[in-house]
């Protein structure tokens, strides 16, 4: 794989997975079984209520997860396949994560098994800030420590 492809390929694939994610293939209707399964099998005293929540709260969580996961192949293409400094890399990752959370959630308004809502375009923001505000921390971190290693320090015997 080239550099470039190495770098950019990824954050774009997936972006395709959230795309298909945003098709009937991730209704709640097909969801629902799976995460029903998997509690009833854990907690098998769950009342029908109980299922309900988890499962929309696994759901919620798969938004924040997605779009941290996008957040952070973004700040790499852009950080490490581009050579951006880590803010540009950081905002512009951003800037993206939230307009493919938009075009995710205007996606899902014509997809009849589907709601669209702000609420999850919040959560997708969301997820993509805090990965990158714990990238850009670790970023400029390790930026300082490379810093502080290459000054010279005075020598105190002079």
């Amino acid at each position: 794989m080239t550099g470039l492809a190495r770098y950019w390929l990824p954050p774009l694939a997936w972006m395709a997975v959230i795309w298909w994610l945003s098709s009937d293939a991730g209704s709640a209707h097909h969801t629902s079984g799976i995460v029903g399964w998997i509690v009833t099998l854990l907690v098998p005293w769950a009342t029908p209520a109980e299922i309900a929540l988890v499962h929309a709260l696994v759901r919620k969580l798969g938004h924040l997860t997605e779009y941290a996961i996008l957040a952070i192949l973004w700040f790499r293409a852009l950080h490490v396949g581009r050579g951006l400094t880590p803010i540009l890399s950081t905002l512009t990752a951003l800037a993206i994560s939230v307009a493919w959370a938009i075009i995710d959630e205007f996606h899902q308004s014509f997809v009849p098994s589907r709601t669209s809502t702000s609420l999850d375009v919040l959560i997708d923001i969301t997820g993509a800030t805090l990965a990158l505000l714990v990238l850009y921390a670790c970023t400029a971190r390790t930026a300082t420590k490379r810093a502080l290693r290459v000054v010279p320090t005075p020598h105190l015997s002079e």
